[in-house]
């Protein structure tokens, strides 16, 4: 990103910041608890896979001796995989969902997905304090390694960006690019080991499974937080550049039809 850009959107902040706080509001208009459901959702999201995994079903993760390994493992997916998802199925969407705004008012263009990331994070940043104090209460808080999520978390976020502008963008003029990613996304969920552990895969599964990016950062994240390890940075290698090079290409489509996008709207 040029420095321009990031001039641009710093002289915009207040908007950026208004502009998260008017989603917040919005969504839980009318709404007799309010802000109180984003608390809400998670903590029985949490309570329920922790219930039923490792309290009815006895569910054991492989290597792990805790009961609530599994409920672990699965919560650590499913919570990365949802911010992941939020960024790209919002990003995607977000010029054609503020094309009425872009065509009444002038401002930054990337304020729009910058707003959609600082969205999805403090909404994760609440539902993952609330797994994180889910830890330390169970017993099950790795240490240190906990913080090791930090670097995981910056190439995840990096990946999803890159990829939501460069889907955005390309949304505007061709709109089966957002159908058809959304199908898309149900199919890499189930083909990211989030459920399941890897390990239960025949052998040549878990190759294939080596082309799919997700299964690095979805590891890292489950063997921190299940397991209390370290993860393969080396892994995640691949991830950081793939993201660099999705956030390159959007960037650059970006700006070569920021001009036309609003004609298109």
């Amino acid at each position: 990103m040029r420095m321009g850009a990031l001039n641009a959107l710093w002289a915009y902040r207040g908007f950026i910041l208004g502009s998260v706080k008017r989603e917040f509001q919005s969504k839980y208009l009318n709404s007799l608890l309010g802000v109180a459901w984003t608390v809400i959702q998670p903590l029985s999201m949490i309570i329920v896979y922790t219930i039923i995994f490792s309290q009815i079903m006895r569910a054991k993760l492989p290597g792990v001796e805790s009961s609530f390994g599994y409920s672990i493992y699965l919560c650590a997916g499913i919570l990365t995989w949802g911010l992941f998802a939020e960024i790209v199925s919002r990003g995607q969407n977000t010029f054609l969902e503020h094309g009425n705004l872009l065509k009444k008012l002038s401002f930054p263009r990337l304020c729009l997905p910058v707003t959609v990331v600082a969205t999805a994070m403090v909404n994760f940043a609440i539902i993952f304090g609330l797994f994180s104090l889910f830890l330390i209460v169970s017993g099950t808080f790795p240490g240190l390694v906990y913080f090791a999520i930090v670097p995981v978390l910056i190439v995840q976020v990096i990946f999803a960006i890159g990829l939501g502008i460069t889907l955005g963008v390309l949304n505007v003029f061709f709109r089966d690019v957002g159908q058809a990613f959304g199908v898309i996304l149900q199919f890499w969920f189930w083909l990211t080991p989030i459920v399941y552990p890897i390990t239960i895969l025949p052998e040549r599964a878990q190759e294939l499974m080596g082309y799919n990016p997700m299964v690095g950062l979805m590891g890292a994240y489950q063997t921190i937080l299940a397991r209390g390890e370290l993860p393969d940075w080396q892994a995640l290698l691949p991830i950081l550049v793939l993201g660099i090079f999705f956030c390159l290409t959007g960037m650059r489509l970006f700006r070569k039809h920021a001009g036309e996008i609003v004609d298109e709207l």
